[in-house]
């Protein structure tokens, strides 16, 4: 693990003696201190993790990295002690602070650092829609034959992902890291850090455009990853051929290109797909003239392409068949939607952690493959900038098609409802509402032995609730 002279060395460039005090790990949050860690503390608009340098220390941190005075009487060593200082310090008995000027900057430096000191390979992946499941899918592939790390839940924007790799130890042979994106530039500064040597790119959708811009500006921003990765053949781009937007991105990388979708054109292509409601899916894959069927419990058609992107890694680092195919079997509960049952018997399928047209589509899709009444609880989809109108239209234009009743949260929710009014679903099995609690008073009539809901919301509007609300109810 990352010791305090790799840390003092990657800040200062200082090569003097410091103590061998090698970190457990390295955290932002207090709460998941543990003894011998590092506590860095960042500033925030409503929480000051100074605040909780002290609390920090009591858990058993042995390092905390700051920016502020702090008001305790704690040892505090400022780092520019060490900048240009060839002669021993003194350094004080542990716990103490290590202050810096910046302690996000801070965390970034030591991460870019600690990276070039890992032999290791790193997978990125990034993309509208797909790119949690692709990222915990991928890992269980690779863990097949590789000693694999994933970054943990949303740790995949400028704070989580350096936070990620400074907890690395070199054990590791394989990281798999989610990149977030926002506004451009935001990619190749995560790929500064990181040093990817594959590339995923799982599509361009809408979302983040009220940030980002057009879907052009979107393209261009997940694009700066496919341009920094290495030349070929080390360096490898698993890209969307059944996206144009993605499919264009060839022309951006030396590195060698692996294109996948459900075209047979593209290098690596599926057909042959069944699903199997809850049961997941299975389907046949075309590689160089190879061909192999596999299963996965991933749920829904649209799956099949996250499984094409876990192949498509597998492939790219040297797997064989056998491997790749025991780890598709093993999706497992950190993949996104859940599934659970009311006492009544209804089925509830909870994918409230994000909700883009896209992905509220394919859950829809997944829900048409079910026997029973459909019922879809839809939510505002948010930072969809220019593409607010269109892209909860479309929503609702496919609801029509899908649901026997729907009930739309929020104002965006209402162009949802509307929209599924015109296309047909009766107005007396619609209603649109303007929270939660709304929302769970306005289906329990509705609900019946066969019934099936879908509950599906951008993470803002805390449609998270409704499943646990509707199982205590029973």
């Amino acid at each position: 693990m990352i010791t305090l002279k790799d840390l003092i060395f990657a800040l200062s460039g200082y090569q003097g003696e410091i103590p061998d005090i090698t970190l457990t790990s390295s955290t932002i949050d207090s709460r998941e201190v543990i003894s011998g860690s590092m506590f860095i503390a960042l500033p925030g608009e409503h929480v000051d993790g100074h605040t909780f340098v002290s609390q920090a220390f009591q858990q058993g941190a042995l390092i905390s990295l700051i920016e502020k005075d702090l008001q305790a009487d704690f040892p505090i060593i400022d780092i520019k002690s060490f900048e240009e200082n060839e002669s021993p310090i003194n350094f004080p008995p542990i716990p103490f602070c290590l202050k810096v000027e910046n302690t996000l900057f801070a965390l970034q430096k030591i991460a870019h650092y600690w990276r070039r000191n890992l032999p290791l390979r790193v997978i990125a992946i990034t993309g509208s829609v797909g790119k949690s499941t692709t990222k915990e899918l991928v890992a269980e592939v690779l863990s097949q034959k590789y000693v694999t790390f994933k970054n943990p839940g949303n740790y995949n924007n400028e704070i989580g992902l350096p936070l990620t790799i400074i907890n690395l130890s070199k054990g590791y042979q394989r990281v798999v890291l989610e990149m977030g994106f926002y506004v451009p530039g935001e990619i190749k500064f995560l790929c500064d850090i990181a040093l990817p040597d594959v590339g995923i790119v799982t599509n361009v959708g809408t979302v983040h455009a009220e940030r980002a811009g057009s879907q052009a500006e979107i393209a261009k921003g997940k694009a700066e990853l496919v341009a920094v990765l290495p030349d070929a053949p080390s360096g490898i781009a698993i890209l969307n051929y059944d996206d144009s937007l993605v499919r264009a991105m060839q022309k951006k990388t030396k590195a060698k290109v692996i294109t996948y979708g459900l075209n047979p054109h593209a290098d690596l292509w599926a057909d042959h797909i069944k699903s199997h409601a809850l049961e997941g899916i299975e389907f046949r894959f075309h590689y160089k003239g190879m061909e192999k069927k596999v299963s996965t419990p991933l749920l829904g058609k649209h799956s099949v392409m996250t499984a094409l992107r876990a192949i498509g890694t597998g492939l790219a680092e040297g797997m064989n068949v056998d491997e790749i195919s025991s780890g598709l079997l093993q999706a497992n509960s950190n993949l996104r939607m859940k599934a659970s049952r009311m006492k009544s018997g209804t089925l509830i399928l909870d994918d409230t952690y994000n909700a883009t047209p896209e992905s509220t589509m394919a859950a829809l899709d997944l829900l048409a493959e079910l026997e029973g009444k459909k019922i879809g609880i839809l939510g505002d989809m948010l930072e969809l900038g220019k593409y607010e109108l269109a892209g909860h239209q479309m929503v609702g234009k496919h609801a029509a098609s899908i649901l026997d009743s729907l009930i739309s949260v929020g104002v965006r929710g209402k162009i949802i409802s509307d929209m599924a009014i015109a296309e047909g679903l009766p107005s007396d099995q619609v209603t649109w509402v303007g929270d939660t609690q709304q929302a769970i008073a306005a289906v329990r009539p509705l609900l019946k032995r066969n019934s099936i809901i879908l509950i599906k919301g951008s993470h803002g509007m805390r449609m998270d609730k409704i499943a646990p609300m509707l199982e205590e109810i029973g």
